[in-house]
């Protein structure tokens, strides 16, 4: 159990360590904040200070980011995604860190030996079983005469849950009898001449794994695919908006607003007992209809669309 630095305090002091600018995973931000004021923690009323950093993709600088908010004797610190879950673990066991926009801690290879997250991490992950109904729905949506579908895959060999969700969709396209085409890419930098390269080895489709460097790297790789007549599916649901046909995934606002309600409920108590980091509790069924259109892809009732 872990204790607010000063719970008597008449302002708390939290930071928020986002790893780099994405208009998908600011939406987790804006989510956690709206939690808090809606529990009554604004900056707006002064009821509330908010350190907000964003590192731009530079670990030594998100590093940096959580060592100052240690100094600041901040009562909690929230991060996303992943790579700011990871650092802040690593910086500090004392002060609760409070994750959104990440997989769970046996997926991020925290955990110690015996399986357990540390003690000091709340917030809401995500495990990697809703990538499954993401992948699954591509054969339904296109066919291909005489051959398997061939799908184009990204990911990141640097990210442990990156890694896992690829080696999950290798299996599960074997299984659905599809042409997996998977290429590394490390940086957002290399992403553009890596998806061509995709691109020329005859893909039918263009899957985004769910990884830092295809959310950061997202409008290259949709510019390219579209250019290809190559249509892109997605297990996230923000993804949708900014282009990709259909998901089934975590809404990022929402996974947000999880996170900052377990947060509000931790400043108004001072205590951490009876709190441990939650699975995404929502996740949303959605479908951008210009890209739909586009490729002329007939999309399932069931599948909303973007706002």
């Amino acid at each position: 159990m872990l204790a607010c630095n000063n719970p008597t305090g008449n302002v708390p002091t939290i930071g928020f360590a986002d790893a780099f600018e994405d208009s998908t995973i600011e939406q987790a931000k804006d989510g956690f904040l709206a939690a808090l004021e809606a529990a009554g923690y604004s900056e707006k009323d002064k009821t509330i200070k908010v350190i907000y950093r964003n590192a731009q993709g530079n670990i030594p600088t998100l590093t940096q980011i959580i060592r100052y908010f240690m100094t600041q004797n901040v009562r909690l610190i929230a991060t996303s995604p992943s790579i700011s879950t990871i650092t802040a673990l690593q910086q500090t066991k004392e002060i609760p860190v409070f994750m959104m926009v990440s997989p769970k801690p046996q997926l991020m290879k925290v955990t110690d030996d015996q399986g357990n997250p540390p003690a000091n991490l709340f917030g809401v992950g995500e495990d990697l079983a809703y990538i499954d109904t993401s992948l699954s729905i591509i054969p339904k949506l296109i066919q291909v005469e005489g051959r398997k579908l061939r799908i184009g895959l990204l990911y990141n060999q640097s990210e442990p849950q990156s890694v896992e969700a690829y080696e999950r969709l290798l299996e599960l396209a074997q299984q659905l009898q599809i042409d997996l085409v998977a290429r590394p890419v490390n940086a957002t930098a290399d992403a553009q001449l890596v998806t061509g390269a995709l691109l020329h080895e005859g893909i039918d489709a263009f899957f985004a794994n769910p990884d830092n460097t295809v959310f950061g790297a997202f409008e290259t790789i949709i510019k390219a695919c579209n250019d290809a007549n190559v249509p892109v599916f997605t297990s996230e649901a923000g993804l949708v908006a900014r282009g990709a046909v259909v998901a089934f995934g975590a809404d990022m606002y929402q996974w947000g607003y999880q996170a900052g309600e377990q947060a509000a409920r931790y400043l108004k108590s001072g205590s951490t007992e009876g709190l441990q980091w939650e699975m995404v509790r929502l996740r949303k069924r959605v479908y951008n209809p210009e890209a739909a259109r586009r490729f002329g892809i007939q999309v399932p009732a069931s599948y909303e669309p973007v706002q």
